[in-house]
């Protein structure tokens, strides 16, 4: 949920944002000036503002120069009926998060606003990352993994963050961010296994109109807009060489280039890459660029996995607990003694993240009775093959599914297929735990609500419950 505030002259315009954006759960402010516009933002700090260019009295560019003066990191989406080339490069010189042209659709503008909030907010606990506060803790590893982060905060050094899945890489990002001087800039967050190869280049680094079909404005890409901040690129390990290419020109010259452009950008950003993958077998190989790792590794930090810092494991199972507890709007029924000592003696293979995942489990099942060690035993199923609720018998019904699958449906598209079949049953099963609840269906899923929203409606899922 964020502040948003909407500055538009149009009185029905106004109302709709208020609608569509409450209905989201974030508190909407609208303003028919940018004189007023202002006004609100001094006495309430938004997360982020949509402006229309056309306003009586200060235009929406004059507008947002007064709103980034008294708010340097706030996201601002640029909208107008009556655009020109100057408008459109003289909002993206200043800044702006993305430039709309009336009549707009809708969903993409929904979809472009919850970007701008999470790109706004930085993320000490990710609500995406179940990994979240993996830097709580009081073992020997993770003091100095703090004092290290507390050397590498304040220098302007690209840092490569090293270690297992699961282990809580963003957040150490994130911890490098806030303590540099550059926390009152973006922090941006990229998964370079996340997005597909095709898109990966336009969502780094941006298109300029017509650059391919469907280019019909011009768009800056995630390193543009994190512009005096920080880029995380999430395991970059896995980055495709034509890419691996383009990030080291942005390390090395500290310019971009946008799909379809001809000329340099310069930014101003700081790289920080996180990896699980031995990036110098990488190298051996070929898969991975020797300049570029050299250009990445000035600043190397490893976190440990969680079955080296077994002491931490208590601590860490009492905050899940009470953030699941909190954010589920269920009581916190408590971890026995037993327990705790039960998670102390698993490996956990899935690290922080498989942790919470597992405490969020038994929080849903506790039925309000403090939860021991039968119920941590019960959902681990005695042993790490099992502790994902995978078996020999489920893996088989999913393997004789799949290989169904590659002798009825063969062809390119069949990862694709495959992902959004187990996709819309994960997301039908949270809507099935929660009532039909979305809010916390998204919660239990880790993604954003309006992306939990598209994805019900691409996958024609029917939810019962009417509640949001």
């Amino acid at each position: 949920m964020a502040t948003i505030l909407v500055v538009d002259d149009d009185p029905q315009l106004r109302q709709s944002f208020e609608k569509l954006l409450k209905a989201e759960g974030h508190v909407v402010l609208t303003a028919p000036s940018g004189e007023h516009g202002v006004e609100i933002a001094a006495g309430s700090e938004p997360d982020m503002a949509v402006l229309d260019v056309r306003l009586p009295g200060m235009n929406g560019l004059e507008t947002f120069k007064m709103l980034r003066g008294m708010y340097p990191a706030l996201p601002v989406l640029v909208m107008t009926a009556y655009g020109t080339t100057e408008t459109a490069i003289e909002a993206t010189k200043m800044g702006a998060f993305d430039y709309v042209m009336k009549p707009f659709n809708v969903p993409d503008v929904l979809n472009l606003i919850g970007r701008a909030v999470e790109v706004r907010k930085p993320r000490p606990v990710s609500d995406a990352a179940i990994g979240a506060h993996a830097l709580l803790g009081r073992s020997v590893a993770m003091q100095e993994v703090c004092k290290q982060i507390g050397r590498a905060a304040p220098t302007q050094a690209t840092v490569l963050i090293r270690g297992e899945s699961g282990t809580g890489k963003e957040l150490v990002a994130n911890a490098i961010h806030k303590h540099s001087n550059r926390s009152e800039h973006p922090f941006c967050v990229i998964n370079c296994v996340a997005i597909p190869e095709t898109l990966l280049e336009s969502e780094l680094f941006g298109y300029e109109k017509g650059a391919f079909t469907g280019a019909s404005n011009r768009k800056a890409g995630k390193i543009e807009q994190a512009n005096r901040g920080t880029v995380f690129l999430d395991e970059i390990g896995d980055m495709p060489p034509p890419i691996q290419a383009k990030i080291l020109r942005l390390l090395q010259e500290r310019q971009i280039e946008r799909l379809g452009g001809k000329l340099p950008i310069p930014v101003d950003v700081r790289i920080i890459a996180a990896t699980n993958r031995d990036l110098e077998k990488a190298v051996a190989s070929g898969e991975f660029r020797e300049d570029l790792y050299y250009r990445l590794n000035v600043v190397s930090l490893t976190l440990p996995p969680l079955r080296e810092r077994r002491e931490d494991i208590p601590l860490l199972a009492e905050h899940f607990l009470e953030r699941y507890a909190r954010e589920l709007n269920m009581p916190n029924p408590g971890l026995t003694d037993r327990a705790k000592a039960a998670l102390q003696d698993f490996p956990w293979p899935g690290n922080v993240r498989e942790l919470g995942n597992m405490i969020q489990k038994a929080l849903i099942f506790s039925r309000g009775l403090p939860i021991d060690s039968e119920d941590i035993t019960s959902l681990l199923g005695g042993g790490p093959a099992a502790s994902d609720g995978f078996n020999e018998e489920t893996e088989d019904a999913v393997v004789r599914w799949v290989r169904h699958s590659l002798i009825a449906e063969p062809g390119d598209g069949l990862f694709e297929t495959l992902g959004d079949r187990f996709c819309a049953i994960i997301i039908r099963e949270a809507l099935t735990l929660t009532g039909g609840n979305r809010t916390r269906a998204s919660k239990l899923l880790g993604m954003s609500r309006p992306t939990l929203i598209a994805r019900i409606e691409r996958y024609g899922l029917k939810v019962e419950a009417s509640v949001s």
